[in-house]
């Protein structure tokens, strides 16, 4: 499963993370199909490195000519002149494996939940901020994502 490796070699790595997007979403309880693993990371040179490091170890290729240390200090250009909202990887010999690093969200703002998958825990972002986050977003899917995350929510503050 890419989630755990990725997940295992980032806290090998000691990469502080969390994982977003639609495999959060799934991670809460929502029944949701997505490919790529959505990440949100810290907001530091050290950390866009060293991820950067951690996944190429994985086989996992930058999209585009850059470099953690250029998305660490061009990041603000990079979301409000080119649009790039997330850094992305890819795997060459195995094309399900993507993985965007959300370049605007900082992990320190996140409400962060440890969900077991196969016995690993695995940090994800909690629902609250996950709806934040979609609402920015308000993409098709990220609504429909929004109103699931909420039945959640609500079926659990009724248990």
């Amino acid at each position: 499963m890419m989630i755990l490796e990725v997940a295992k070699a980032l806290k090998d790595g000691k990469v502080p993370f969390a994982v977003a997007g639609g495999y959060a979403v799934a991670l809460h309880g929502a029944l949701r199909g997505t490919v790529d693993l959505d990440l949100v990371i810290q907001i530091t040179q050290n950390s866009f490195t060293s991820l950067e490091r951690v996944l190429a170890k994985l086989g996992l290729l930058s999209r585009l000519p850059i470099n953690g240390g250029m998305v660490f200090s061009f990041r603000e250009e990079y979301i409000n002149q080119k649009n790039l909202i997330a850094w992305s990887f890819y795997h060459p010999q195995k094309p399900s494996w993507i993985v965007d690093i959300l370049l605007t969200e900082d992990l320190k703002d996140q409400e962060i939940k440890n969900v077991s998958i196969h016995g690993v825990k695995v940090p994800v972002v909690g629902i609250k901020s996950l709806i934040k986050m979609k609402k920015k977003s308000g993409r098709p899917q990220d609504l429909a994502d929004i109103e699931a995350l909420k039945l959640i929510e609500k079926n659990k503050e009724e248990k």
